[in-house]
């Protein structure tokens, strides 16, 4: 018998204290097929990542599944609206992760508006011996800087952009009563700013919302960062539009099919690339971590779970 279902990785905090909570088994460490057809009833909670969510086919064979906890902010991965088909509530870990993912998106910023990957392999090179200095690059400082979807992370993100004396605006489904100005276009929003900071989540809404008419709109000075889905920007026309600079650069840590990344990115000078690291320091991993099995454990014990996705909302 095994109640808890894990299918994504786990690190060896998350495992001692699954261990000593429930009776689990990970998926990937047994034979899929055969497990299933013996213990898939047992089961009644599931530990998944966003991007992977519970396919399918896995949870058709999990009829007593009770809860899915997601161990990340976006939980794209999962169709909520199967969960809800069954009465299954879905958790995330919101919040433990906003500042770590902020200091990624300033991070890539500044990279990019510096143009670091550059200059430190002409360093690292010896380039800057033989053939000296590289073009200037753009300050950081004092641009108008947008926000694709100001939501908890988007608000820490322009926190951190504070000491650069930015000009923050915003776009999003609705306005906020925050102090910066809220764009209902954005195009318009784009042709008005020297970055744009992507933080939107995935999913069938966000779909290439930022395609090749607002990466003309953003300009061959301008900056696109994306810390959010990669699904949001279309990589095809990302591509043509730096290749042919109508963009002037992009600084990205999502993708549309990580792990892969299309060759024609990679081999692109005005670019900044990173594997999804977002949230991935120790400290924040290990909080994002003990959230999604503390939902869990609250759920067994019959306690109100403590981060459950709005979808849920009906089911609690």
């Amino acid at each position: 018998m095994s109640e808890l279902l894990i299918l994504s990785a786990i690190t060896d905090h998350m495992r001692s204290r699954i261990e000593a909570a429930f009776d689990a088994t990970v998926l990937a460490d047994v034979d899929q097929d055969a497990w299933l057809a013996q213990h898939g009833a047992d089961v009644r909670f599931i530990l998944t990542g966003g991007h992977l969510g519970v396919p399918a086919d896995i949870f058709a064979r999990l009829p007593n599944a009770e809860i899915i906890s997601s161990n990340g902010v976006g939980y794209d991965g999962v169709d909520t609206d199967a969960a809800n088909a069954r009465g299954v509530p879905v958790c995330h870990t919101p919040n433990v992760l906003n500042q770590e993912v902020a200091t990624t998106a300033l991070m890539l910023y500044i990279a990019a508006q510096r143009n670091f990957e550059a200059e430190m392999a002409n360093a690292r090179s010896g380039n800057w011996e033989k053939s000296g200095n590289l073009p200037l690059a753009r300050s950081a400082d004092q641009r108008k800087i947008g926000i694709l979807g100001l939501g908890r992370i988007g608000k820490a993100i322009a926190a951190k952009l504070a000491p650069f004396d930015p000009t923050i605006v915003y776009y999003g489904r609705s306005r906020q009563d925050v102090p910066f100005p809220y764009y209902d276009d954005l195009v318009a929003m784009a042709r008005d700013c020297d970055a744009l900071i992507c933080v939107a989540p995935g999913g069938a809404a966000t779909h290439h919302l930022i395609d090749r008419a607002v990466m003309d709109a953003l300009g061959p000075e301008g900056v696109l960062v994306n810390v959010g889905r990669g699904s949001v920007v279309d990589e095809v026309a990302l591509i043509s539009a730096l290749q042919e600079g109508r963009l002037g650069s992009a600084a990205l840590d999502v993708f549309a099919a990580e792990p892969h990344i299309p060759e024609a990115l990679r081999a692109l000078p005005n670019v900044i690339l990173t594997p999804h690291i977002g949230s991935a320091t120790v400290e924040t991993r290990h909080a994002m971590g003990d959230l999604a099995i503390d939902n869990l454990i609250a759920w067994k014990n019959g306690q109100p779970l403590i981060s459950p996705v709005p979808e849920s909302a009906g089911l609690l």
